[in-house]
């Protein structure tokens, strides 16, 4: 599959899906995932998530910023593997972007609640799969 088809399927599959898994590298080095809500989507280049400042994940990523995100579709046996970094945010601006009805079930306190952090994973590369073919190209 050539790069240009490989990044309008992967873009697609990063706008139909719900949940993207989040990976990080843990304490002692090993890759860890969990799996996320898909909350925003900026091309392939940038995805955004919420998560509670006083997560697990946040404490890693301020130990070792590298990431990956997977999307995939297992009804096409699609798949989207994007690496890159992560920056933490907590300004209002990325706050009042992904607030949406029911964040409070999550931040009590609200948008500007001390325990809601933004995530933005931007990418630099990226792996599309589908019909045995893997397909890398840069972000």
């Amino acid at each position: 599959m050539d790069q240009e088809l490989a990044r309008r399927n992967g873009l697609e599959l990063m706008k139909r899906s719900q949940i993207a898994l989040l990976g990080s590298i843990d304490a002692n080095g090993y890759p860890v995932m969990k799996a996320m809500f898909n909350a925003k989507c900026d091309g392939l280049r940038q995805v955004w998530f919420s998560t509670n400042t006083s997560s697990k994940r946040v404490a890693l990523f301020r130990k070792d910023n590298r990431a990956s995100v997977y999307f995939v579709d297992d009804t096409t046996f699609e798949g989207l593997l994007l690496v890159g970094t992560i920056e933490l945010l907590q300004d209002e601006e990325s706050r009042n972007m992904l607030w949406v009805d029911g964040c409070e079930k999550y931040y009590p306190r609200g948008v500007h609640d001390p325990d809601y952090t933004v995530i933005k994973f931007t990418a630099i590369k990226a792996n599309y799969y589908h019909g045995l073919r893997n397909t890398d190209f840069d972000v």
